[in-house]
């Protein structure tokens, strides 16, 4: 018989682990089954029909998105990655039998920003340009938003401003499509941004300021040089709700990928997902949108570098607190550029209170060592922060604080018939001078653990 850890020795290691930059599990214990519909987060309340209300915003938006953006033709404005069936990658990952079955949601392979941050930034520049466009009478009410490629339309949106503060993705996403409406863009990176990333923004005739701090130094930054300008928008991701639920309408479109795969969601068929964490938004927007659309019997996990877990010891902190990695004694330097952020966004956290099952984190080598197996059984490129959640089932499985979970959750009982879904988060338009260094290094990883 199994003698259960009494909980203060249980959270004395998490802490040892933390404090140490080593790979640990912390599971939520305020998650409810069964929330609310309607969710309180920074004195204000969302419900599934905002998450709605965000999907008919890029609805409508989906024919000029098509015009302005040549690589959505295809797909007449529309958005979305498919969901990849990976059961060619359970060996390389070390899966025994009995664990359920692994898919990828592609969000790597997301077109126009090449990353998950496709979904929330392009929402958000979309509300912007939707409330111009209605307040000068540039479009009608549901009428046709094409309207808005015009030069006169495009005269109009060119006298307001989007900035953003971000370590690179977000801001690929903001730049990018808010350049492409005709706005003003500026994006405030921080000192470990990609050269790559930044030279983009720039070949698409957006601003890059480039600031010598972190990421919270470059969002603080952009945040104080918006409110100096009224016709200047400024994209708060560590407070922006419209981010947040244009991530969560990606819920909507998953839940028809599973129909259409066949994959159960219930009690019998647990579904596990595994989010990588930055700053919070986009993760717990998914996480949001999931759990409403979904039910009880989808558990989510973010994955956070083991020096970066911003979003853990914000879980882990007292009611009021706000602590940054730092407090912790750790560096937040991390090869995942866009995880390396110091301090969580309090509205991601406290919508995530009863939503969220747990948070991992992740030594930068295993990120490597994953972007390489996947590449070698799937043929697919992430770049190294979408690998982070490929570490998740390992974690349950294989940790003490892992089984516990499964014990407790009741998913033990039924996780051979389990999905697991990893959810990576770019990879498409990283250089291959770059993408083949990532390889470099995952492989003498792997040649190391032989």
């Amino acid at each position: 018989m199994t003698t259960a850890v009494p909980q203060t020795t249980v959270d004395s290691l998490l802490a040892a682990c933390l404090r140490n930059a080593q790979p640990a599990l912390w599971s939520n214990p305020a998650r409810q089954a069964q929330p609310a519909a309607a969710l309180p987060a920074l004195g204000r309340t969302i419900s599934l029909d905002d998450t709605h209300a965000a999907a008919a915003r890029l609805a409508r938006f989906a024919g000029l998105l098509a015009e302005v953006f040549p690589e959505l033709a295809a797909t007449r404005g529309v958005v979305e990655s498919p969901l990849l069936p990976a059961d060619l990658l359970q060996p390389a990952l070390g899966w025994a039998e009995g664990q359920g079955r692994l898919f990828i949601k592609a969000d790597h392979s997301l077109p126009v920003a090449g990353s998950i941050k496709a979904r929330g930034g392009m929402h958000e520049v979309l509300e912007f340009a939707e409330g111009l466009a209605l307040q000068h009478g540039l479009v009608e009410p549901c009428g046709d938003y094409r309207a808005l490629a015009t030069p006169a339309a495009r005269e109009v949106l060119g006298r307001y401003q989007v900035a953003v503060g971000s370590t690179g993705n977000l801001g690929m996403s903001i730049g990018v499509v808010a350049s492409a409406l005709g706005f003003q863009a500026t994006v405030h990176m921080s000192a470990d941004a990609k050269e790559w990333k930044k030279d983009r923004l720039r070949q698409r005739g957006v601003q890059v300021v480039e600031h010598a701090g972190d990421y919270e130094r470059a969002v603080a930054a952009g945040r104080a040089e918006a409110a100096s300008n009224p016709l200047c928008h400024f994209v708060d991701d560590e407070q922006s709700f419209s981010l947040l639920l244009g991530y969560s309408a990606a819920a909507l479109h998953l839940q028809k990928q599973l129909a259409e795969q066949g994959v159960a969601v219930d009690a019998e068929h647990p579904l596990i997902v595994y989010l990588p964490c930055g700053v919070g938004g986009a993760p717990a927007g998914i996480t949001f949108g999931l759990r409403q659309v979904l039910g009880p019997h989808v558990f989510c996990f973010f994955a956070e570098p083991v020096q970066s877990p911003c979003f853990m010891v914000q879980m882990m902190a007292g009611q009021g607190e706000h602590p940054s990695v730092y407090d912790w004694g750790l560096t937040n330097r991390t090869e995942a550029d866009g995880l390396a952020v110091p301090r969580a966004s309090l509205l991601a956290a406290e919508l995530m209170r009863p939503l969220l099952s747990g948070v991992f984190t992740v030594a930068d080598d295993t990120l490597f060592a994953h972007l390489v197996r996947v590449l070698d059984a799937l043929g697919e490129r992430i770049e190294p922060s979408a690998a982070a959640g490929f570490s998740g089932p390992a974690m349950l499985t294989s940790t003490a604080a892992g089984q516990a979970w499964l014990r407790a959750s009741g998913v033990g009982a039924a996780f051979a018939h389990a999905t697991h879904l990893v959810w990576t988060t770019g990879g498409l338009l990283v250089p291959d001078a770059q993408y083949q260094g990532f390889v470099q290094r995952g492989r003498a990883v792997l040649a190391a653990q032989a």
